[in-house]
């Protein structure tokens, strides 16, 4: 009888190779972690009245929507595709929440059927992506001037104010004793929910599979179509939810609000580490990229700096943040094909001997 007298070789992932604090540490999310907490170090030492409770509760009001749609935004992303259309998306559910509302249906009916709108443009657009087959590039470009343009049709240059006291008040409530506003619970339910999906289920690694290689996740039995629709009608539903809080903390209804956010959350999940080439990503990086943004602008603005500035400023930062990601992984494949011919230098060379 033959006795085995070698043991087997352990498998161990690349990944996985280096100590677990530098797994830990030594990431892009916890880069803009450090600088999240920089900036606010220095404005607090710096800008006058930074540190007011009313600071705090003016920047998590302006950014809670870009939160909430930076969560499936970031779903999206990770799988090479992209959703332009959500702040159009965002105004569309604004205007259903105004005109069901001056219809006279009560509040919650109209803001379910608000959300159900955004649900179902998010739904046109990963039909056109996932059946018809088109980039989702296109695709949403071409729904964002869709949905504006019927948001701003069914409105017109008209605005709708009136909106039951109870409910705007909520909106602009903070939790008691604190001030965190109210909109930061649902929030951190559905980032709770949103974390979990991505990093702790098998949906979430097929994600993350699908913006590697979409061919080899179809191989693997991935429903590539139907993985991606889904994502397209989250990132719906949720707009439509941040439509109706957008409405209700300004209690305005108009086809043109939120213009302009769709480049705000992308610029926000850029820098919080995803990779506009998909399969790369985090949700903790992006909500710090969402906070970064948020508190360097309040900052900014406290001290004076005009809106102008600031948009330079975060243009300069998200083409740092994309720049900095591609040569990350050009020195990267550089220095694996270095080790590759180093190695089979050395292989010829002991073939040889």
């Amino acid at each position: 009888m033959t006795t085995l007298t070698d043991a087997a070789p352990t498998r161990v992932y690349k990944a996985h190779a280096k100590p677990a604090w530098r797994r830990v540490l030594l990431t892009r999310e916890s880069a803009i972690i450090a600088i999240l907490i920089l900036v606010v170090v220095v404005a607090l030492a710096t800008v006058r009245n930074f540190d007011s409770p009313l600071t705090v509760t003016y920047l998590l009001r302006d950014i809670a929507p870009i939160l909430l749609i930076a969560l499936p935004m970031t779903l999206i992303i990770i799988t090479e595709e992209i959703d332009l259309s959500v702040a159009s998306i965002v105004g569309l559910s604004s205007v259903m929440t105004g005109i069901l509302t001056q219809a006279g249906l009560p509040f919650p009916v109209a803001a379910v059927a608000a959300i159900i709108v955004g649900t179902v443009a998010g739904a046109f657009n990963g039909f056109l992506v996932t059946v018809v087959g088109l980039p989702s590039l296109a695709v949403t470009i071409g729904t964002l001037a869709l949905f504006r343009g019927i948001a701003v049709g069914l409105l017109g240059t008209t605005a709708i104010t009136e909106f039951p006291e109870e409910w705007t008040d909520l909106a602009k409530a903070n939790i008691p004793g604190t001030p965190v506003p109210v909109i930061m619970i649902p929030f951190v339910v559905l980032a709770i929910l949103f974390a979990v999906l991505l990093h702790f289920t098998p949906f979430g690694r097929s994600l993350y599979a699908i913006g590697l290689s979409k061919e080899a996740a179809a191989f693997s039995g991935i429903d590539v179509g139907r993985t991606k629709f889904l994502l397209f009608v989250m990132s719906g539903a949720v707009s439509g939810f941040a439509g109706v809080y957008f409405t209700l903390l300004y209690s305005n209804a108009r086809g043109d609000n939120a213009m302009g956010m769709e480049l705000q959350v992308i610029a926000a999940v850029l820098l919080g580490g995803v990779s506009i080439f998909g399969g790369r990503g985090a949700l903790h990086g992006v909500i710090a990229g969402v906070l970064l943004i948020g508190t360097l602008g309040s900052a900014l603005r406290l001290a004076g700096v005009t809106s102008d500035i600031i948009n330079v400023i975060t243009g300069v930062l998200l083409i740092v943040s994309v720049v900095s990601s591609s040569l990350l992984a050009w020195l990267q494949v550089r220095r694996a094909a270095a080790i590759g011919k180093r190695k089979g230098r050395s292989d010829a060379s002991a073939d040889a001997a």
